[in-house]
């Protein structure tokens, strides 16, 4: 058996934290902004905009497990490794067509259709996922494979969800600055529309420059150990992959309605509450190593189950919620990352030192997330009760009980999936398979051969 590799140094650490900081700004923007952007800037109706979220997520969801198997079976190209191969594939399909989603439709005019704009966009959003699939399969399979330590893979964990959380920090933060600059020169309108293209257009090619400056410094500070290929022996291989609520009452001189068509309303809440959120994730991202330390992965991951059926239950509760709001995000941050980063290293747990198919791991498993994530945003655009672009009286109690049925119905499903588990830990069985190493692979390298039946076991 090859021997594991060195411990990672700081530096090693922190050049691989930030090779999903491209991804995670594209995310930040696809998931806060597309719907805002395509719905009250653009002019489409909900069912198309949450349309073109739905191919996204539909492609993403398709891509993964696809980008995951092929990964594991390539070898890269020439001596770069196959993994950073992929993540620079992904990189520049993301860099190329991310920018055409949050600009108008070229050569469209006010007169074309909105199902011939949609489908000028649908080509670029399925180049974006595919990248964006690639980028993020190839980046979480490098971690059972720089580090193999329980404590190392929950710190690289952390440390990359960190960026994460600088990320979205980063977009929110510029989409304020830009929509404070477009305030002070063009003065206050009714609502968001097309004048304010450009804000978006703008934020969308900051997002490309500064993540292609830090994707070149994973790659110059990322090296990924080189592995020979491997063919298993067909004849023996046998290996099974794994109500009602309460009315808002009108206010005096400004009702909510009238929130709703003024720019400094977006300006802030559609920057400051996520930023809230993902500040609060972020912090909590540094305690995932001593807490996964004291209490274990299962209970870390029940604490932030907590967490978010906490966040549910006050939302319930609480259907005026004012400046209570921030404490309602930094609820949902904190448990989003604790969940986040406790499913991540568990996932590495369970591949262990199957490290030459981790990848199809990956993808498999966010299959799934990718397809659901999807389809419930769709499902909440049909829901919608205004189809209109300005909103109804109907809007605030609608997305209400959405924060409350989503998060709470989640949290009760995972928590009832998390008890399964601690009653019948997830086992990877493998029996007599025999590995042979191709030509040129020197002893050790391809693994040893005739293997006896082992298993991995997330507990």
């Amino acid at each position: 058996m090859a021997e594991p590799p060195p411990p990672l140094s700081g530096p090693a650490r922190l050049s691989y934290a930030l090779g999903h900081f491209l991804n995670d700004l594209c995310a930040s923007m696809w998931f806060t902004y597309l719907l805002v952007y395509f719905h009250a800037v653009l002019g489409y109706s909900t069912t198309h905009a949450g349309t073109l979220l739905l191919v996204g997520q539909v492609a993403d969801g398709v891509c993964t497990p696809l980008v995951g198997y092929e990964s594991d079976r390539s070898a890269g190209c020439g001596r770069y490794g196959r993994r950073k191969t992929w993540h620079l594939v992904g990189t520049v399909c993301v860099l190329l067509s991310f920018p055409f989603i949050f600009n108008p439709c070229l050569g469209c005019t006010e007169a074309t259709p909105q199902w011939a704009a949609l489908i000028y966009f649908i080509p670029f959003i399925v180049i974006f996922q595919f990248g964006w699939a690639a980028t993020q399969i190839s980046h979480l399979s490098l971690i059972p494979e720089l580090v193999t330590t329980d404590h190392e893979k929950v710190e690289l964990t952390a440390l990359r969800y960190a960026f994460t959380v600088a990320a979205n920090i980063t977009v929110y933060g510029v989409a304020w600055l830009l929509l404070h600059f477009q305030l002070g020169h063009s003065g206050p309108t009714e609502q968001l529309g097309k004048p304010d293209i450009h804000i978006f257009r703008n934020l969308s090619l900051i997002v490309v420059a500064v993540g292609a400056v830090f994707s070149l410094l994973f790659h110059l500070g990322t090296k990924e150990r080189r592995h020979p290929q491997a063919r298993l022996l067909e004849s023996e291989e046998h290996t099974p992959l794994l109500q009602k609520g309460h009315k808002i009452p009108p206010r005096p001189l400004l009702l909510w309605k009238h929130w709703l068509r003024e720019p400094a309303f977006y300006q802030k809440f559609i920057a400051t509450i996520p930023l809230v959120m993902y500040i609060s994730g972020f912090l909590s991202s540094f305690l995932m190593k001593p807490v996964n330390r004291w209490i274990g992965r299962n209970l870390t991951y029940f604490m932030g189950l907590l967490i978010i059926l906490a966040f549910a239950s006050w939302v319930a509760l609480d259907s005026r919620l004012g400046a209570e709001v921030y404490g309602a995000a930094v609820l949902l941050g904190a448990g989003s990352a604790t969940i986040l980063v406790t499913s991540l290293s568990m996932t590495a747990d369970l591949i262990g030192s199957n490290t030459h198919s981790g990848a199809f791991v990956y993808g498999a498993m966010s299959f799934t997330d990718k397809v659901a994530n999807g389809v419930a945003v769709m499902a909440i655009q049909n829901l919608h009760p205004c189809p209109t672009q300005l909103c109804c009286a109907g809007c605030v109690e609608f997305y209400h009980w959405v924060m409350v049925v989503v998060t709470g119905g989640v949290a009760v499903a995972a928590t009832v999936c998390l008890c399964c588990i601690m009653i019948w830990p997830i086992r990877v069985r493998f029996h007599d398979v025999s590995v042979l190493p191709l030509a040129g692979a020197g002893p050790g390298e391809a693994g040893s051969t005739g293997e006896r039946s082992r298993s991995s076991t997330v507990n």
